[in-house]
């Protein structure tokens, strides 16, 4: 008979995600959906039973994941950092 491995629940406001997908790009994009939504820890990967790929990861229910800048926003300049007045 095998030992049956005991569940804990997650602190309050955290969630533990299990994700199982055949492909690990799979499982990982997965991932990815989810933290461009919650704040997390970085995922874990374990082998599935028979082929595959587990992903564990822990989200955090109650601080949204930072924003990701446009790409309009990411591709300008910072401020002061232009061509000087003496510069052609």
């Amino acid at each position: 008979m095998s030992a049956v491995e005991p569940r804990t629940v997650p602190s309050l406001g955290y969630a533990e995600v299990r994700i199982v997908a055949t492909s690990p790009e799979a499982a990982r994009a997965v991932a990815e959906v989810l933290r461009l939504h919650f704040a997390g820890t970085e995922q874990r990967s374990y082998p599935a039973p028979g082929c595959g790929t587990r992903l564990h990861l822990t989200v955090d229910t109650e601080a949204a994941a930072v924003p990701a800048r446009s790409w309009l926003t990411a591709s300008r300049s910072p401020v002061g950092a232009g061509a000087h007045t003496d510069e052609v």
